[in-house]
């Protein structure tokens, strides 16, 4: 097709390039097909909750998964007490790690909540270690 039978199929009063719609779909609308499958899902919820909840009680495994997973939710952090030595020393931090390891060891702390504690007191360390640094760095300067 040519540009100017494109022209000519538009509606009067409309340059090429422009929307009949300048604004757009509203923010955050469905359109038909959707609104018409929810409201059908709506419909048979209560029926289909209800089957699924009878299959389980039957002993479908699958069932039992999906009426546990939306019944009972994700387990979530919880709060971990530890006492950890003092970590503004070099010396703290290598004992707050190796506490870290022993609370492990024991069954105190999961391995992914003891991750958890070891990165922050990475993060400890690395800032110590930056510190440190920092003051060598300047007592080197005033040296000179």
């Amino acid at each position: 097709m040519s540009d100017a039978k494109k022209v000519g199929n538009l509606r009067p009063g409309w340059k090429p390039g422009q929307s009949g719609n300048p604004k757009g779909r509203p923010p955050g609308s469905r359109n038909r097909v959707t609104l018409v499958a929810l409201a059908a899902m709506e419909e048979g919820a209560d029926a289909i909750a209800k089957k699924i909840v009878e299959m389980a009680k039957q002993g479908d495994m699958s069932a039992a998964r999906l009426v546990l997973e939306r019944l009972v939710p994700p387990a979530r952090e919880r709060p971990v007490f530890l006492h950890l030595p003092d970590t503004d020393t070099a010396a703290g931090i290598t004992q707050a790690q190796a506490a870290i390891l022993r609370a492990v060891a024991a069954g105190d702390l999961l391995p992914g909540e003891a991750a958890t504690l070891a990165s922050i007191v990475e993060v400890r360390r690395k800032a110590f270690e930056t510190q440190e640094l920092e003051q060598r760095i300047a007592a080197l300067e005033t040296h000179k």
